[in-house]
């Protein structure tokens, strides 16, 4: 058995992905029932200031099967690649630089969420870090409803500054930078979190977000990381993850409301639930909901996919050596 797979850059990903495409993929998986062996979550392996995490899956559409990795070197340096596998023939399909597509697939999948949180209307967005995963963020959710106000906060005025710039030129809006992270959020329909602190202290508090407010909170994904304090998770009726039992019992906003009390669990719902529309006993109209993320492998093969059959009908994919793959049969 032969097989030439094809490599898609970094480049050639994020200009061959279109945001409208990608969230309607992103919907169309979620609305398909997902099991835990199909997902079955990250595997971290730590060496002495190296690690190397995997994500594996394999989508519920039958088409690929693959996982992204990346790793951690000594010189603290990190990269990423998805490997795609055909469900079929077991085949590698692809291989594709994983660099622009996790901002792809976070941005993507905090949309579909919004989609199904928020009603069609214009919508005030405060954001929090002014980094890839926050302009990824903004245009994932301007592909699917109009911004008509923006205001942004991060620890650096230029950065903000630059950002609030960036956005009022490609939306054609008013965007702001604001003097501290209140500002930003106060006042907004929907809070884009994507700037997580580097000790255990929250970035953003209960007592700036409005009921009413959407909150997306996707730069806390791991036990030392916090965004949201201890308040919010308890205010918030609706707590929409990616991820359940990892959001839950790997972030650190979670972990801290745990330790302090906060009965949670009855109020996660996973994403699949809410695209799917299983939410039996849950709030009709949610006062406070919130989306973690904290990413999975389902999402990566999503946008991998995608970038994958654009690349081929652009001619943009490279042809990579044969492999020659080796089979065996049980008999």
């Amino acid at each position: 058995m032969s097989n030439t797979p094809f490599f898609v850059s970094a480049q050639v990903a994020s200009e061959v992905i279109s945001w409208p495409d990608l969230i309607r993929v992103m919907t169309d998986v979620y609305r398909m029932p997902q099991t835990p062996e199909e997902n079955p979550g990250r595997v971290v392996a730590r060496g002495q200031g190296t690690w190397l995490r995997t994500l594996p899956a394999i989508l519920p559409t039958g088409s690929y099967m693959g996982a992204k990795l990346f790793g951690l070197g000594r010189n603290r340096a990190v990269s990423y690649a998805v490997v795609l596998f055909s469900q079929e023939t077991g085949e590698i399909a692809g291989v594709l630089d994983g660099e622009s597509l996790t901002a792809f697939r976070t941005a993507a999948t905090s949309a579909v969420a919004v989609d199904h949180l928020m009603a069609d209307a214009p919508v005030r967005v405060g954001v929090l870090g002014s980094g890839s995963e926050a302009h990824s963020h903004v245009r994932a959710i301007a592909a699917i409803r109009t911004i008509s106000e923006l205001t942004v906060f991060s620890p650096s005025v230029e950065s903000r500054a630059a950002f609030a710039r960036t956005f009022s030129e490609e939306l054609g809006i008013d965007c702001r930078p604001a003097d501290d992270a209140r500002a930003a959020v106060a006042g907004r329909s929907l809070v884009l979190a994507a700037a997580r602190s580097r000790d255990e202290t929250p970035t953003f508090r209960s007592e700036w977000v409005d009921d009413g407010a959407v909150v997306v909170s996707i730069g806390s994904t791991l036990p030392d990381q916090r965004e949201a304090d201890t308040a919010l998770i308890a205010r918030s009726d609706l707590i929409v993850a990616d991820a359940p039992e990892e959001v839950m019992e790997g972030t650190g906003d979670f972990i801290a409301a745990a330790r302090e009390g906060i009965d949670f669990h009855d109020k996660v719902v996973s994403l699949n639930a809410l695209v799917r529309g299983d939410l039996a006993g849950r709030p009709a109209t949610p006062r406070l909901p919130l989306f973690k993320s904290v990413g999975s492998a389902v999402q990566d093969l999503v946008v991998a996919e995608l970038a994958l059959r654009k690349a081929l009908e652009a001619e943009r994919a490279v042809q990579l050596p044969e492999f020659v793959l080796k089979t065996s049969r049980k008999r």
